[in-house]
């Protein structure tokens, strides 16, 4: 009881961090240098026609649910195994799997809803052919919309699977749970804009760690009232 009340409490201050991670992104959007010539560079629709794709591919098609649940199983093990877990069993069935570590953790639990395990199989793919291959670069713009493809197959399961009843989220709590969630994610989608554009990390850097002070301060102050008032009520 004493653990999901802590939980709920760290939820509610990571709502200013979400706030502060919105702020960046759209800070990053509004930094980019636009070209003279090219309203839209070649990387961004490249990206974005990926995921359109994805978006046409599920909603017109078969949803390929044992690949989403094979994702997320697997991403469980992989965060566990990063932190020192054992893989005990794992199951995968259509809709639905399950796997058993020695240890867990929250990041453990949400991990498959802030980590974008096929996209994260493109980029090492890509860089991995790099080290063989000298022309990797110029397919550059197709595996760009493998990225966008396969975030947006990220995009449409997590969404989808936030609706139903997930034990990771009941077990962290639905506040805690989308905080995380949704920081993490938005950190994510800064990185495809840096990926795309003339957006920097130094930008990035900066106009995070703008933000998180203000996110930090407002939430200090939401402490301050809180105790305040259960000073008030004794």
């Amino acid at each position: 009881m004493l653990l999901r009340l802590a939980k709920f409490i760290m939820g509610l201050l990571l709502i200013p961090a979400c706030i502060a991670v919105t702020r960046t992104v759209v800070s990053l959007i509004l930094a980019i240098q636009p070209s003279p010539d090219v309203f839209i560079p070649a990387p961004a629709l490249a990206l974005i026609g990926g995921f359109a794709l994805w978006l046409l591919i599920y909603a017109a098609l078969p949803r390929p649910a044992r690949a989403y649940v094979l994702a997320h199983e697997l991403t469980h093990a992989l965060w566990g195994a990063l932190m020192g877990a054992r893989i005990l069993n794992m199951k995968i069935r259509r809709n639905a799997g399950s796997v058993t570590l020695s240890k867990s953790n929250f990041l453990v639990s949400l991990a498959p809803y802030f980590f974008p395990l096929y996209t994260v199989i493109v980029i090492a793919a890509y860089y991995g052919c790099s080290l063989f291959m000298t022309n990797v670069q110029d397919y550059y713009l197709g595996w760009l919309g493998l990225v966008g493809l396969t975030w947006g197959f990220h995009f449409t399961f997590t969404l989808g699977s936030l609706f139903q009843r997930q034990s990771d989220i009941r077990e962290n709590g639905r506040l805690f749970s989308y905080a995380v969630i949704y920081t993490l994610n938005a950190l994510g989608i800064a990185f495809w804009i840096i990926l795309v554009s003339s957006a920097t990390w130094r930008q990035l850097a900066d106009f995070l760690k703008k933000d998180l002070v203000a996110a930090a301060l407002l939430a200090c102050g939401w402490l301050a009232r809180i105790h305040g008032s259960l000073g008030a009520r004794q």
